[in-house]
């Protein structure tokens, strides 16, 4: 019976070690956006009112930058995009954050963080689409 016992217990410790999970390795918070575009173009076609026919849409290279007391991958994103009664709002800026390479956070730029961004044309968010109007 002891013998038994002391197998059951046995079985039962080698079943949890193998349901266990290792440690996973830190991520790298600052590890470069290489999608940012194609994360910022799926964020963005989810949270404009209506995605389509953009205007004026440019984009900044990624670029570190103090959030806080660290530092951050940041984007921003300039579009002039419509409404749900599709009419024009007029240009916006948004930044968007990176936390390991990866859109952690997309939301309204305030005046001074894109300021001084460097923005090339964005002609891929000015031809978002949705499902059934794509060709």
């Amino acid at each position: 019976m002891v013998r038994n016992l002391a197998a059951i217990g046995l079985l039962s410790a080698l079943a949890l070690a193998a349901c266990s999970t290792t440690p996973e390795k830190p991520v790298d918070p600052n590890l470069f956006p290489t999608n940012y575009k194609k994360e910022i173009l799926s964020t963005m076609s989810k949270m404009l009112s209506d995605p389509t026919n953009v205007r004026d849409a440019y984009i900044s290279a990624p670029v570190l930058t103090p959030v806080g007391k660290e530092q951050r991958y940041t984007v921003c994103v300039r579009s002039n995009a419509r409404d749900a009664e599709h009419q024009y709002m007029g240009i916006h800026d948004r930044v968007a954050y990176f936390y390991g390479g990866e859109l952690n956070q997309l939301i309204d730029a305030k005046p001074e963080q894109c300021a001084n961004a460097a923005y090339q044309p964005f002609p891929e968010l000015e031809h978002l689409c949705m499902a059934k109007e794509c060709k």
